[in-house]
């Protein structure tokens, strides 16, 4: 075994700091706010240069585009990418209560502009889907579904599953201010295309406000925030929105022309309607949905279980398109049997306009959330991918992005968008190397929109429909993961049950901000229930451990060492203070019988004498016989206090420090501190602990506190006023 010896003195804080210096001494004189200005506001063509490649990546990374080695997995990936974007753009705006054409349009925009702004060299924008990496090992955030491999092998625990519940939040958002149901089979075309109209245009103006959230946002550097999504929360939420996406699709692929219920309870209200106009259900449309998954889902488990041996996945999703496509246009299906089709989907752009921003304050609530989620997939899957790739992302930069994506697509009503994993992924595993990649999905998209777009008028909104719930295929699986967390904890256990239930009773908003809230406060509730251990130390080392942990580790005769792994704050103050009384035996009621034994000591140390016979002395007594003895804590003669754990403490934390200072001084006990890190420390001298403290008694180690305890130990017991005759 390796051995390690060090010899050196006891460092108090004071003591070190002057043989090694402060951090005051190594700063630099801080700027004035001249200088900042100066500083920020310098103009150079190196800095417009450095500038330019921060905020338009492009211009960085495609002057030094390795053409021969990356263009062809660029070209093959972005049409693979291209040819998926086609149907699943139309099927999540369906989702999103649009009509399909404007999925894509959101297939085609985002992606160009993501390409100039973007810093994720794989991420796939678009249509407004989510993913979530269901092991997530290199959890950054990720939001929604998908299957990433990690340092180039694929764990066989990850799932890949695509989540739509971005296009279902805002599809909510809509129904909720949009009472009329455009699938109503006694509207006319014209009135169907008035209602669609309205609708794009809130969805529109909800994308612009979304992307302006995005850049004021970036302007304050705020993409911190979403790291408020722990790992629980986000595996319970995107689990429980898949079962409103799934309830949503069911009145689709039974040809029902019902509403979207909205609000609590809103899976529950669809369920009933469902039931109570079963006898309604076009049995066409039924057949055509049941074909559909029969197929769809055999494709989807044949690209996981042979992704590795695939080039790229099987195309299900188009094919499927194309088959239902000619089917329901030879056999005239829409006219024969009432089949709900994607209708009229017209060849180019749609003139630019500015959303109806006048419905901006309606839905700036359930907006904000939207963009909070949203944010979140983008950035987590750029940091997974560029982990896994090695390179780098500018989070803010993300932020800048997207946001800038979705202002500009709304004036072509486009709905909002993000990064997505189900193309991020195939981009990735088709041999993608950069954001050129998303030129040639452009490309595919664009054609469709110019060309090939009306083609698809006959395609059974049945067949979209189907195409959302296979993306779930997968999502239910996570309940298998229940007894797993459950080992591993509990806490995170109840924070998946509660988000889970908060989703699916409530809503999907509404369910996200429950999970955010209990997640904060199951850690305050950690925080004031951490352990105040008793400190022990391995004979012959220098370490400490927990005595209850560890037998073999031994208390120092007349030295209490306590550790508090969690800041001290206004919330635990009281439970740590109380747990630390009871460990040390520090009352109030100790504190009063020492104060009376001193005083009665001191007066009878005027009437009394204290005789050595034979080299012993004498106890001291009264005049009148009565025995006067100190109480003797000849236990505990000095405490230790480990402040490592201690990561900040507050004002109403550095009180109590005081007032532990004082109650024992009264006990009679000797209060040192060590590894205080510098916040705590600055907190405590500024409150003014040094005025019941010494500079002697705050250390840098629990080992030097220990060593001077041990050293000086008999001068710190307290001794009863004697007289020698």
């Amino acid at each position: 075994m390796s051995t390690l010896a060090v010899y050196r003195n006891i460092y108090t804080e004071e003591q070190f700091q002057k043989v090694y210096g402060t951090a005051k001494d190594l700063e630099r004189p801080p700027l004035t706010l001249k200088e900042k200005l100066a500083r920020s506001c310098k103009c150079s063509t190196h800095s417009f240069h450095t500038l330019l490649k921060h905020r338009i990546p492009i211009v960085g990374w495609l002057p030094r585009y390795k053409l021969k080695k990356w263009i062809l997995g660029d070209l093959i990936a972005g049409l693979t990418v291209g040819i998926v974007h086609i149907p699943q753009g139309m099927a999540f705006a369906l989702l999103t209560s649009v009509a399909p054409v404007y999925g894509l349009y959101t297939s085609f925009f985002p992606v160009l502009l993501y390409m100039l702004l973007g810093t994720g060299h794989h991420v796939s924008t678009g249509r407004k889907c989510g993913h979530m990496d269901v092991d997530r090992t290199r959890f950054a955030v990720c939001i929604f579904n998908g299957s990433i491999e990690m340092n180039g092998s694929a764990s066989k625990r990850k799932k890949k599953c695509t989540f739509a519940v971005l296009s279902l939040m805002t599809g909510s958002v809509i129904d909720e201010h949009l009472f009329e149901n455009p699938l109503h089979r006694n509207l006319t075309s014209e009135e169907q295309s008035e209602i669609y109209a309205q609708r794009i245009g809130m969805a529109a103006a909800i994308a612009f406000l979304m992307g302006l959230i995005m850049v004021i946002m970036f302007v304050l550097q705020l993409g911190f925030l979403s790291t408020y999504l722990s790992e629980p929360i986000v595996k319970a939420f995107t689990n429980a929105a898949a079962f409103h996406v799934t309830v949503s699709q069911i009145q689709n692929m039974m040809g029902l022309p019902l509403p979207r219920p909205t609000g609590s309870f809103a899976i529950f209200k669809t369920l009933a309607s469902v039931f109570r106009a079963a006898h309604m259900t076009n049995v066409a449309e039924l057949i055509i949905s049941i074909l559909c998954l029969a197929v769809l889902i055999p494709i989807k488990e044949l690209n996981v279980r042979f992704r590795t041996k695939l080039r790229t996945p099987i195309p299900g999703e188009i094919i499927m398109v194309l088959v239902a496509t000619g089917i329901t246009f030879a056999s005239s299906l829409d006219n024969r049997y009432n089949v709900q089709i994607v209708g009229s989907i017209p060849a180019g752009f749609p003139t630019p306009k500015l959303p109806a921003l006048d419905i901006i304050p309606n839905v700036i609530g359930d907006t904000i959330a939207i963009t909070f989620v949203g944010y979140a997939v983008s950035v987590s899957l750029a940091m997974i991918y560029a982990e896994k790739h090695r390179y780098s992302i500018d989070p803010n930069q993300e932020l800048l992005a997207h946001g800038i994506s979705n202002m500009v697509s709304s004036l072509f009503h486009c709905f909002p968008s993000s990064a997505t994993l189900a193309t991020t992924n195939i981009l990735e595993s088709a041999g993608g190397h950069t954001q050129l990649s998303g030129f040639f999905t452009s490309c595919v998209v664009l054609v469709v929109l110019m060309w090939v777009g009306p083609l698809f008028n006959y395609l059974p909104k049945a067949v979209l429909a189907c195409i959302n719930v296979v993306s779930l295929r997968q999502m239910f699986l996570q309940f298998q993961e229940l007894p797993e967390l459950w080992k591993i904890s509990k806490t995170d256990f109840s924070v998946w049950v509660v988000t889970w239930l908060a989703v699916v009773i409530l809503n999907v908003e509404m369910g996200l901000a429950v999970g955010v809230v209990f997640s904060m406060m199951t850690v305050v509730c950690r925080t004031q229930r951490a352990q105040c251990s008793v400190l022990g130390r391995a004979i012959n080392t220098e370490i400490y451990r927990p005595i209850e942990q560890n037998d073999k580790c031994f208390e120092i005769p007349g030295v209490k060492i306590l550790s508090y792994n969690s800041p001290i704050y206004y919330g635990n103050r009281d439970i740590f203070k109380e747990t630390m009384s009871r460990i040390v035996g520090l009352t109030q009621e100790k504190i009063r019988r020492r104060e009376k034994a001193l005083k009665a000591m001191e007066q009878g140390m005027k009437m009394s004498v204290s005789v050595v016979d034979t080299g012993i002395a004498n106890p001291v007594y009264h005049l009148d016989g009565c025995n006067i003895k100190l109480e003797q804590d000849t236990e505990i003669k000095s405490l230790i206090i480990d402040c490592s754990g201690i990561i900040f403490i507050d004002i109403a934390g550095a009180r109590l420090f005081i007032q532990m200072c004082v109650e024992c001084q009264k006990a009679g006990m000797h209060l040192l501190l060590a590894g205080c890190n510098a916040k705590v420390l600055r907190t405590l001298v500024s409150i003014g602990i040094m005025d019941h403290l010494s500079e002697q008694q705050v250390f840098i180690s629990v080992h030097d506190a220990a060593c001077y305890a041990e050293q000086n130990i008999d001068s710190l017991t307290p001794k009863g006023p004697m007289v020698w005759v």
